[in-house]
């Protein structure tokens, strides 16, 4: 799942800093993740998965990390589901 999410903000969220230099908690908004760039990696996420994320779910907490972003994305996709996606 991890790698999933590493791909998308490669692609989308413009960060200071490479992404395969981050370590999976490492805070993300500290790498350079605007707001701007939450609004991408969502809309990434949402395409890439096929899912709509609630409301109740996007918060500031959910773009802190890749463990953080990946949890979220595990509470909505089917671990099979993701499979097939690598």
């Amino acid at each position: 799942m991890k790698h999933h999410v590493r791909r998308i903000l490669e692609e989308t969220a413009c960060l200071d800093v490479a992404v395969e230099t981050l370590g999976d908690n490492d805070d993300l908004y500290a790498a350079g993740l605007s707001s701007l760039g939450t609004v991408r990696v969502m809309l990434a996420v949402e395409e890439a998965f096929a899912v709509e994320i609630p409301g109740a779910l996007i918060t500031h907490d959910m773009f802190a990390s890749i463990a953080a972003l990946a949890g979220v994305i595990a509470q909505l996709v089917p671990e099979e589901s993701i499979a097939t996606r690598s």
